[in-house]
């Protein structure tokens, strides 16, 4: 068996990742947990050179996997979820993991390469109780605050939903409080 012709059956000879049909090559799953078909997929030169190479990672690129993280076959779903993970800090990749279902053992392999876990010196926000904030979680305020620059005053109880993380600060996060993008200190919110 040809795996690289079976893959392009599979395929339609297109990247099961982001459809693109030139400079197709097979690309094995690492870890090997399966063999043949059910260990591989079909890439193109762009793809395969951002998964094997973070610092090339172009996140627009990945917007493709809104399509390609539904397929049928497990492994265009565990680089589909290696991907979201490594892009989840941009905040749509973490509303398609959301969604994404994977089986126990299929999650596990997914998480083989250690994709998507925790740095040792990644920033941790936390709310007033000391809960972690992830990007897409809701919180509510938990005092009245002014917003600098304009004269509006965010009332205690407001809820602010979908925030985004400062990954460069712990201490801020942003949300919209009455249609306006406003910087809210973590100190003064608390997760829903």
């Amino acid at each position: 068996m040809n795996i690289e012709r079976e893959l392009g059956k599979r395929s339609k000879h297109q990247c099961e990742l982001c459809t693109s049909t030139e400079k197709l090559s097979v690309f094995e799953v690492q870890p090997p947990k399966k063999e043949g078909l059910e260990a591989n997929l079909l890439v193109c030169e762009v793809c395969k050179d951002q998964i094997e190479n973070p610092d090339n990672t172009d996140p627009n690129h990945w917007r493709c996997l809104n399509d390609s993280m539904w397929s049928e076959h497990t492994p265009v779903k565990v680089i589909a979820w290696r991907m979201l993970s490594r892009l989840r800090k941009e905040g749509w990749p973490q509303d398609l993991l959301d969604m994404m279902y994977l089986e126990e053992e299929d999650l596990e392999w997914a998480k083989a390469t250690g994709e998507g876990a925790p740095s040792e010196n990644q920033i941790i926000h936390r709310d007033s109780n000391g809960a972690v904030i992830e990007a897409g979680d809701s919180v509510v305020l938990i005092k009245d605050l002014p917003v600098k620059g304009s004269s509006m005053v965010a009332k205690r109880g407001t809820a602010v939903r979908r925030v985004s993380l400062d990954h460069e600060n712990a201490e801020y996060i942003e949300g919209k409080v009455d249609g306006q993008q406003i910087v809210i200190l973590t100190k003064f919110v608390k997760k829903i």
